[in-house]
């Protein structure tokens, strides 16, 4: 995986720029991304392996704002999954967050206002900002996979998710093989199915499900 969400970038933010980097700026950042594609494939064990490598990095730091931005890429994995929990690894920092993390953990528990908007990472902010055909038309100018799924789980927590929506979330978890967010979208397309009296879309989607999950 190339990069995870666009905060990501900013996890080094504020480190500096010259050589020798230290080890724990690589081990960091390299156990967040394996981490989210982890968990992009539900693999619960290197997911967790991976995780306490980061966090064990991050903490020897002390810098609470960087353990912040890495609780919140994990808590936004979850929402491109369409896990809509609350993000329990933020919350406990939350007193020590800057205003942009605080933005960013509104926005991804869809509560996001539009002084939050202003925050946001840039491909994130007219989704935030816009009502709900402009938000969908927003998303779907997102180029990062991750960051698309992320904002499309956005939208469906808000109510505002379309067909298309939906449509384009499955298109960008299957084009990069991730297994838990496709099932996801998968399964809210199925149940949308059902819901509109299609039964033989529903059945459709749910032989595709049936295909991801065999063994």
């Amino acid at each position: 995986m190339k990069k995870t969400l666009a905060i990501a970038s900013l996890l080094l933010a504020g480190c500096g720029n010259n050589p020798p980097v230290p080890d724990w700026q690589m081990n960091a950042q390299n156990g967040i991304e394996r981490a989210t594609a982890a968990y992009m494939d539900g693999n619960a064990r290197v997911e967790a392996a991976e995780t306490k490598r980061a966090r064990e990095a991050l903490a020897s730091t002390g810098k609470v704002d960087l353990i912040i931005r890495a609780e919140l890429i994990q808590c936004a994995a979850r929402v491109a999954a369409l896990v809509f929990e609350d993000c329990a690894g933020y919350i406990k920092l939350a007193q020590d967050a800057g205003p942009a993390d605080r933005a960013y953990a509104a926005y991804l528990a869809g509560r996001a206002t539009a002084a939050d908007a202003a925050l946001l990472p840039a491909q994130h902010q007219p989704v935030a900002a816009a009502a709900s055909d402009a938000a969908v038309s927003a998303v779907q100018a997102i180029a990062d996979p991750l960051s698309k799924l992320v904002a499309s789980g956005v939208l469906l927590r808000t109510g505002k998710a379309s067909p298309q929506t939906l449509a384009d979330a499955v298109d960008t978890a299957s084009a990069q093989g991730w297994r838990r967010p496709l099932l996801a979208w998968l399964g809210v397309q199925a149940m949308r199915a059902e819901q509109a009296g299609d039964s033989a879309e529903a059945q459709r989607l749910k032989r595709r499900i049936d295909l991801i999950t065999a063994k």
